[in-house]
């Protein structure tokens, strides 16, 4: 079974406190990095990386990539297929947000905490949106099937299944579509060399 190896960063305090268009170029800059150490850890060498005109991530060299930023923490990975990978910062949610973003069947299949289950199944979905390269446009057409346990679940989107692995820290969540992939985290302070 092939590892991948999604990777995520710290945003230095410094960046942090960066604001409109500086501060993007930065998260997306270091989300960069953290894709870089996803490939080192894969021994793809990156070549550039293009975007379709939607915007979503163009292959290089038979290697899909997606990347993800956030305030506080930015990731990245690499793989030998179409490949997702989405961050959150757990915290309260409205109930309007919630039952756009999931069914009450969806709600029923786990019986947990609903404003981590908001952003285990948002992030999810998230992740297979760019794994496919659509966007959230397609939100409601992807559907939780079954929850496995604490940090995999499955998701149907236009006839095919997704496996999903979780990642939690720091009061976040990252999600990444790991279908037959072996996953290995890796939480990095952003100060780091790789």
């Amino acid at each position: 079974m092939e590892t991948i190896y999604p990777v995520i960063l710290a945003v230095p305090e410094k960046k942090r406190q960066l604001t409109g268009k500086d501060k993007v170029l930065s998260l997306s800059k270091q989300a960069r990095q953290a894709l870089d150490i996803s490939a080192q850890k894969s021994c793809i060498h990156l070549s550039n990386l293009l975007k379709d005109k939607n915007g979503a991530p163009l292959p290089f060299n038979d290697n899909y990539w997606s990347l993800t930023h956030k305030p506080d923490y930015v990731g990245g990975v690499v793989a030998s297929t179409r490949i997702g990978i989405d961050i959150e910062k757990i915290r309260q949610c409205s109930e309007a947000l919630f039952s756009k973003t999931a069914s009450k069947k969806e709600r029923g299949l786990v019986n947990t905490d609903p404003v981590k289950l908001f952003f285990r199944y948002w992030t999810s979905k998230e992740s297979v949106l760019k794994a496919v390269g659509t966007g959230l446009k397609d939100l409601s057409k992807c559907i939780i099937t079954k929850v496995i346990d604490e940090n995999n679940l499955f998701i149907a989107y236009k006839e095919k299944e997704w496996l999903i692995e979780h990642f939690y820290f720091d009061g976040h969540i990252a999600s990444v579509t790991k279908n037959f992939f072996n996953i290995k985290w890796s939480l990095r302070n952003g100060d780091e060399v790789p």
